[in-house]
């Protein structure tokens, strides 16, 4: 646990996926004094992957960032566990994976799998993709069940795992994950004072194996994304009959199951 100081702010940070140059052109952008959290799934999708999860476990080891645990960590996690490559399809289709090599990947294994699955702050609290409407425990996949269940019982929820067209406010839920890596931007919202900052993501879905141009995957990755995503109509239904908060830019330890993610959890209280 940890404590601060009550002036300094937190920015919760979506879904960065490999784009190394977006979060440093949105790290320029973020006050050097305030805490920063990232909302899961660092690693995977875009070209700058290992530079990404160096970067942020630098900033982790500083004492100014918490990487939270997204469902793409734990299914790397997971599959690293189960074995090799050559006997894990997981594996071999991993980004991460074939960015690193194994030997690389597996430095990173108890690093990945220790990383906390909540943050709690005053009044809110940031999670990978929301909590399980049943046992009220941080799931990292959930999306409509937790959406329309949610209670404000942890008062504002952040959250990212569903890209989508600029930060959406939704009975108490915050979405962050404004898809940076399929052509959108790389955002950062402070829970204290309702700001929001972006940064230019990847607007051309490069392929650094083929000469910058997008490749098959990345195009697959985009349609994926598009198609998945709940539409506003889908997230007005859920506010009761009123439309989704656009929100203003800013100037400038449960026992754990086999192959279920450790339940870290991080906190600003002591």
């Amino acid at each position: 646990m940890e404590s601060s100081s009550s002036s300094r702010h937190h920015w919760v940070i979506g879904d960065v996926h490999g784009c190394a140059a977006s979060l440093e052109a949105l790290l320029d952008k973020l006050p050097a004094c305030d805490r920063l959290i990232f909302c899961g799934d660092v690693i995977n999708r875009g070209p700058q992957i290992g530079a990404t999860m160096d970067r942020v476990w630098d900033l982790v080891e500083q004492d100014r960032a918490v990487w939270l645990k997204g469902n793409h960590e734990q299914d790397l996690v997971v599959a690293l566990r189960l074995g090799s490559w050559r006997s894990q399809q997981g594996l071999a289709g991993c980004d991460t994976f074939r960015h690193l090599g194994e030997r690389r990947c597996r430095t990173w294994l108890e690093r990945l799998d220790s990383l906390p699955v909540a943050y709690w702050g005053n009044g809110w609290v940031a999670t990978h993709a929301g909590f399980d409407p049943i046992s009220w425990r941080p799931d990292l996949s959930v999306r409509m069940a937790f959406w329309q269940a949610y209670d404000g019982r942890f008062g504002e929820v952040v959250i990212g795992h569903t890209p989508g067209p600029g930060l959406r406010k939704i009975n108490g839920i915050v979405m962050v994950d404004t898809g940076a890596c399929y052509g959108g931007d790389l955002t950062a919202y402070c829970p204290e004072t309702g700001l929001v900052t972006t940064s230019p993501g990847l607007r051309s879905l490069p392929d650094p194996l083929r000469g910058g141009h997008p490749s098959l995957a990345a195009r697959e990755w985009a349609a994926q994304a598009l198609a998945t995503r709940p539409s506003l109509a889908a997230l007005e239904r859920l506010a009761t009959g009123t439309a989704p908060s656009r929100i203003p830019a800013a100037a400038q330890n449960p026992p754990v199951s086999q192959g279920a993610p450790s339940w870290t959890l991080a906190s600003d209280t002591p």
